[in-house]
């Protein structure tokens, strides 16, 4: 008879893995790596984890990482902000895609304007746009409502969201600091 795995040992199992029984010593970057990843729809979730994680925990240290790409926030799991590596980036945004897809799909505000919509010239406008200079939100729908005035300048934007790999361009994210979510195609 195979060995079988109580809900004890599983969740002792889960938990060490994840770095949440006792703290470690290993490098942040490789933690996050580890961890695929970690939760930041709010700028202080990814400083709190780490925390809870490691023995020496230098809040500013981990910021820098933002502000030299090693870390990036990036919409991944679950079609959620998460601070991933930039090498875990490249990587992963792939994947999730269809996660995307199915939520421009059924996105109860914009799934009518998008179904009618032809996302490529939008995509093709937005891509060079951010990359030239990182948008907040507001300022990519304007450009978008300025460039395409019959469209859902808000659904288009969203459509960004979700095909285009952006990331928050740091102070966002980066602790003591502040910045509104402007973001960047990953690959500039």
């Amino acid at each position: 008879m195979p060995d079988v795995v109580t809900q004890r040992q599983l969740n002792r199992t889960t938990l060490e893995r994840q770095f949440l029984l006792e703290r470690t010593g290993r490098d942040p970057v490789d933690v996050v790596h580890h961890l695929v990843g970690l939760q930041a729809q709010e700028p202080p979730d990814p400083y709190l984890a780490m925390w809870s994680r490691l023995e020496a925990f230098d809040p500013h240290g981990f910021g820098a990482r933002l502000t030299d790409r090693t870390f990036v926030r990036i919409v991944v799991m679950r079609g959620t902000i998460h601070l991933v590596t930039g090498d875990d980036c490249r990587f992963l945004r792939p994947l999730v895609q269809p996660v995307l897809d199915r939520e421009l799909r059924i996105h109860q505000e914009y799934k009518a304007d998008l179904a009618a919509m032809d996302l490529e010239p939008v995509l093709a406008f937005a891509r060079p746009l951010l990359a030239e200079t990182p948008l907040p939100g507001s300022k990519l729908r304007a450009a978008i409502a300025e460039r395409f005035p019959d469209l859902n300048a808000g659904a288009a934007a969203y459509a960004c969201r979700n095909h285009l790999a952006l990331v928050q361009v740091p102070p966002r994210g980066v602790w003591g600091q502040t910045l509104q979510v402007t973001n960047t195609p990953a690959e500039s």
